[in-house]
């Protein structure tokens, strides 16, 4: 029987969400070990003189712990 943990993390991009959600994985597996997947629970812009300058995500990033 496999025992998981979820952490949550949030990670940002000056291009898109899915530039964001793809530095958050890899820097995620940096840290943890046996990264299982990822829930994507929000998404929100920085917006500065009316244009988009930052995406970030939240997102709960699940790891399989080691016995």
């Amino acid at each position: 029987m496999a025992v998981a943990r979820v952490t949550e993390i949030i990670a940002s991009s000056k291009t898109s969400f899915d530039d964001a959600i793809q530095k958050g994985v890899k820097r995620a597996t940096k840290t943890l070990k046996n990264v299982s997947g990822a829930w994507v629970q929000d998404q929100k812009v920085v917006v500065e003189k009316d244009e988009i300058v930052e995406f970030r995500v939240t997102m709960k990033v699940t790891f399989v712990l080691e016995k």
